[in-house]
């Protein structure tokens, strides 16, 4: 009988918000699903809170916003091709909750640094510092310039791919 504790090493989760840095956190899950024989769960959560104004939120849907930026990001990561078995989740909600809830008995979870948020000196997003301060799983921050192994950004892969004997 397995432990209810134990991790579940099917699945990588990822912080997706259509910034640089979620879409380089996909591109890591997809080089690194294949090594935990893991599928990739992509998350967005959408999250605001009710104001009074003259505004008519009524025509804006922020689950709509949400899909697209989804949608967007995986495109930009994935092009035509995504990863077999690409889960997408859209939850309304804390963000960080919902990485962290996704989160559980998963293998990993993937976030970039810094999201669309506000204060970008910080080395760590709200986000991802609640990742790494509250998840039951590994985190993996991704930081900006940081590419994964494998990917057409990969200037290094590429590099030793290029020299001699390295084939």
């Amino acid at each position: 009988m397995e432990d209810s504790t134990s991790r579940d090493v099917s699945r990588i989760v990822v912080g997706v918000d259509g910034s640089r840095e979620s879409v380089q956190a996909l591109k890591w899950a997809a080089a690194l699903a294949p090594t935990f024989g893991a599928v990739i769960v992509a998350v967005t959560a959408w999250h605001f809170e009710a104001v009074v104004s003259s505004y008519a939120a009524a025509e804006w849907d922020p689950e709509a916003d949400a899909v697209e930026g989804m949608t967007g990001a995986v495109s930009e990561a994935f092009g035509e091709e995504p990863p077999e078995g690409l889960r997408t989740l859209c939850r309304r909600g804390n963000p960080a909750q919902a990485l962290i809830d996704a989160g559980r008995n998963a293998r990993m979870i993937i976030v970039g640094s810094r999201g669309r948020g506000g204060f970008a000196g910080l080395l760590l997003g709200s986000v991802s510092q609640a990742c790494v301060q509250h998840a039951s799983c590994p985190v993996l921050v991704v930081h900006r310039g940081s590419v994964a192994p494998g990917t057409s950004d990969d200037v290094c892969g590429k590099v030793a791919s290029e020299r001699p004997g390295s084939d």
